[in-house]
């Protein structure tokens, strides 16, 4: 039998030497449930109560760095010295049983809705769509936008910094801006900003430099930076595991605490070859764990599970879809006196404190909960 010694001990970040209680982490998940204005809710603010005790780190749900980086409705934002209130509340209520507050900053780029950014004008890398249903026709950014984008990802910091949360995370991850300027299929440029895969992460590793700087400059106590990242692309031409091995040398060589690395299911195959079997976690971390810690995530259900990733070699796991179903698993499974929750009951949202727009998105997106009645 597998024993969960481990992932209660306690980790400390290389860089900013911050400690985690253990190595247990919220993944950040979309709610839709902040206000117009882009403050946090209510609702947003109990429902990080309800989850954050025990856990040793919380990521929070993506927080707009820029006003034409919004991409959902009811999201937060990081856009502004008057939203710092706001995230002081959020960084408060997830510290306040001992969990490290880590606030993801982000910009939607070709994935923003056309009804939520300035003038209906969707930005990218280049005017190249995504490939889903309805996509957006977007812009391709200028110089001075770019450049305007990455000074925003650096004052988002600042504000985490004033608000006090413990550090931030980059979001480098699931088709957004970030990931658009280093996918092949996105960025089409032929500027300093695109071409080959050294031109291509020119603009993941500004913003990385922007956010260190501002940490440098502006935190006088220790603070985190880490960075989320998708290994592969479905597209044609797509991000392929060698393009992401090159991308994560570079970002081991900067200032950061973790690379998070996104996948629905840590042990799944690969997302473009399905005989290639072996978890691009895996791959990534024998690449650079030496260099950099990695998180896990997907798929990653109980204990045993969890347990199972660290024996890999990966310090630390991170739960999404679990920790809203089973928003007591840390203390259920410290305890060890009851059992999971490892579905979702349609009578749960009051005792679950999930807000209704991110309540309704769980139970219509077909296949993402396993739903009992």
């Amino acid at each position: 039998m597998i024993t969960t010694d481990t992932i209660f001990t306690p980790f400390r970040f290389p860089i900013s030497g911050i400690e985690l209680s253990n190595r247990i982490v919220m993944a950040p998940m979309t709610t839709y449930s902040g206000n117009p204005d882009g403050t946090v809710s209510d609702e947003e603010l109990a429902y990080y109560k309800r989850r954050s005790k025990g856990l040793g780190m919380v990521v929070t749900a993506c927080a707009y760095v820029i006003p034409h980086g919004k991409g959902f409705f009811g999201q937060i934002g990081a856009h502004s010295d008057a939203m710092i209130p706001s995230l002081t509340l959020m960084a408060k209520t997830i510290k306040a049983d001992g969990a490290k507050a880590i606030l993801q900053i982000y910009h939607g780029g070709r994935m923003s809705p056309a009804a939520e950014v300035p003038g209906g004008v969707v930005l990218s890398a280049s005017n190249i769509p995504s490939i889903r249903e309805g996509a957006a026709l977007p812009v391709a950014m200028t110089e001075e936008q770019i450049l305007e984008t990455i000074e925003a990802f650096g004052e988002a910091t600042r504000r985490a910094i004033a608000a006090g949360f413990d550090g931030v995370e980059i979001h480098g991850a699931n088709t957004y801006l970030l990931q658009q300027f280093f996918s092949p299929h996105a960025n089409r440029r032929s500027d300093r900003w695109g071409g080959d895969v050294a031109k291509r992460m020119a603009f993941p590793l500004a913003v990385t430099n922007s956010v260190v700087d501002a940490v440098a400059k502006y935190a006088k106590r220790p603070f985190v930076v880490g960075y989320r990242l998708s290994p592969e692309e479905v597209e044609n031409p797509g991000i392929t595991i060698e393009d992401t091995l090159m991308l994560v040398d570079a970002l081991a060589l900067q200032k950061l605490d973790y690379l998070h690395i996104s996948t629905m299911d840590l042990w799944g195959p690969s997302m473009r070859n399905a005989a290639d079997t072996k978890p691009r976690t895996l791959i990534i971390n024998e690449r650079v764990g030496d260099r950099i810690p990695v998180i896990g995530v997907g798929s990653i259900k109980t204990a045993e599970n969890a347990q199972s990733v660290m024996e890999a070699g990966i310090p630390l796991v991170a739960l999404g879809r679990e920790l809203l179903m089973e928003p007591d698993w840390e203390t259920k499974v410290n305890g060890g006196t009851e059992s999971l929750r490892v579905t979702l009951s349609l009578k749960s949202q009051h005792n679950l404190v999930i807000p209704d727009p991110m309540w309704n998105a769980m139970v219509n997106y077909k296949g993402w909960f396993p739903i009992v009645e």
